[in-house]
């Protein structure tokens, strides 16, 4: 961030006034514009004994498989926000959502959130962020093919979980990863 929204002004770093980190502060106006995480939403979309991944067809990570999950959007729920990323990358509507992962993900200033959701059918439509959008028995999941750690940790807790019959909110902060090679 180089220049004020409200004034145009070139913005300094500093720490303000009653604050205890450094922000991008407007010293001609006297905004202080303050940056937050942002929130990622999406699903863990269930069919029968199946789950549905997305293949991705953008950066980061493309080619490889994703639950359906992107930014949430201002003037939405987090639900909403899940929902409508399920139906942009996959085609696929989904109901019966429960908050099931949440993630920490300081290193890239992000939130993570997964929801366990039933398909409300098998129809499948993958959209421009998506090559595929497909269904997977646990045996077929493209372990070595999955985009994200987040959908890797959802998906280990989600199999323990369903094993044992008993699904609770997992909570964890995920440290930077080892760049992957390909």
């Amino acid at each position: 961030m180089k220049f004020c929204s409200q004034c145009g002004a070139r913005l300094v770093v500093k720490i303000p006034a009653g604050e205890d980190r450094e922000r991008f502060v407007c010293e001609a106006c006297g905004t202080i514009h303050y940056q937050n995480p942002k929130i990622i939403a999406g699903c863990l979309p269930l069919w029968q004994d199946k789950i549905l991944l997305c293949r991705r067809a953008i950066e980061p990570r493309l080619g490889l498989w994703t639950l359906p999950a992107g930014f949430m959007e201002l003037g939405e729920t987090l639900e909403e926000a899940a929902i409508r990323e399920t139906w942009e990358e996959a085609g696929a509507k989904v109901g019966g959502l429960k908050l099931y992962t949440v993630f920490s993900l300081p290193h890239v200033d992000q939130i993570h959130l997964f929801f366990r959701a039933e398909l409300i059918s098998a129809r499948l439509a993958p959209g421009p962020e998506s090559l595929e959008a497909k269904l997977f028995a646990q045996s077929e999941i493209p372990w070595q093919d999955l985009a994200f750690s987040t959908i890797r940790r959802t998906l280990e807790w989600f199999l323990a979980d369903q094993k044992a019959q008993r699904f609770e909110v997992k909570v964890e902060h995920l440290p930077p990863s080892q760049p992957r090679t390909r």
